[in-house]
């Protein structure tokens, strides 16, 4: 385990570059350094954040008064001979590149989730998805440390409560800290059965259809980075934390009200009666156009749901201001309601 420093400035280690300093910082890199750590700043009443890749998080332009703990748990075993494969990922895997290897080595079950930032432990998290594809439909079990016990174990799917970029650990945030993953994917050099149109246009496919894993994940990526959605140096729009906002998922009674608002708007019926209806639409026609701007914040020019700071120059105060400006705009022409996807530290939306 790294050294523990202090007033380390924490923008850099998130995508959105924002974020003030660390009280205390220090870098974990196996299970027992990164249990060890927690448990012993939660015995002393330290605050603890938990850091990943910061692909998915706000930090307040503050910082963080406490101990941020990143991960840097790294190692992966695969195992099984016949068409199930195990694979277990440390939570500091770069989750990319354990697509990237699963689809080089004949997995399936992954593909669809290529070009994703982050590392493995977040996955589970947010339920990371895209593209008719999310990790619950191939989790099997998560290892955790929980910090309410202070045990190691491990949490079956179903203990894990997923559901649309959702899961336990939102649901009680902070109280588990994830060292591993374990996914159980088909080996094949087929894709899982493409799922969502857009992907299905760009490879010319049926919806159903299976293709080659190599063409799922490139014509993921390509997609992505069309909407500013893959890493990169040389694109300001990829600094940012992905979407935005969640899909809003209105019950009968707000359906109706948003058809008597907006009629024949883009919308999907869920199997449990409830409506899904896109965010991306919704801003967009609340006022707020790609490349919106907001000082030195504004919406992606490749993809509505991004908010970014383009120069890097931005705070987090600034970025929040944006935020607010998009959802208060939906909810006054339409009345539905945009919830923050990413994970936001010592701020709220």
């Amino acid at each position: 385990m790294a050294d523990r420093l202090t007033g380390v400035r924490l923008a850099p280690y998130t995508t959105l570059r924002v974020g003030g300093p660390a009280r205390a910082f220090v870098e974990a890199d196996g299970q027992d350094d990164l249990v060890g750590v927690v448990a012993e700043a939660d015995r002393e009443g330290e605050p603890v954040l938990v850091l990943g890749g910061g692909s998915n998080l706000v930090l307040s332009d503050d910082g963080f008064d406490g101990l941020v703990v990143r991960v840097a748990c790294r190692g992966v075993d695969i195992t099984g001979d016949g068409d199930r494969v195990t694979v277990t990922a440390q939570a500091g895997e770069d989750w990319d590149a354990l697509v990237a290897r699963c689809v080089a080595e004949g997995l399936a079950g992954v593909e669809c989730l290529s070009g994703i930032p982050g590392l493995v432990g977040s996955t589970p998290i947010q339920n990371v998805g895209a593209y008719g594809q999310d990790v619950s439909q191939t989790i099997t079990t998560v290892r955790v440390y929980d910090r309410m016990t202070g045990e190691t174990g491990d949490l079956t799917a179903a203990e894990c409560g997923f559901a649309y970029r959702h899961s336990a650990f939102k649901q009680d945030p902070g109280r588990h800290v994830v060292l591993a993953v374990t996914y159980a994917l088909e080996r094949s050099e087929l894709s899982a059965p493409v799922a969502y149109a857009e992907l299905a246009g760009r490879l010319g496919v049926d919806i159903g259809e299976r293709v080659p894993l190599a063409e799922a994940r490139d014509a993921v990526i390509e997609l992505r980075r069309g909407k500013g959605m893959v890493l990169d140096d040389d694109d300001p729009d990829t600094r940012s934390a992905g979407s935005f906002f969640t899909n809003p998922v209105l019950d009968s009674e707000q359906a109706a009200e948003l058809e008597l608002r907006a009629p024949g708007h883009p919308r999907w019926d869920t199997p449990d009666g409830m409506v899904k209806v896109p965010a991306a639409w919704l801003i967009e026609h609340a006022g707020f156009p790609k490349g919106y701007e907001k000082g030195a914040v504004r919406i992606s020019t490749k993809h509505t749901l991004a908010l970014t700071n383009p120069s890097g120059s931005a705070g987090a105060a600034d970025l929040l201001a944006l935020a607010r400006e998009v959802r208060d705009g939906v909810r006054e022409k339409f009345g539905v309601l945009l919830v923050n996807e990413p994970v936001m530290v010592g701020m709220a939306l």
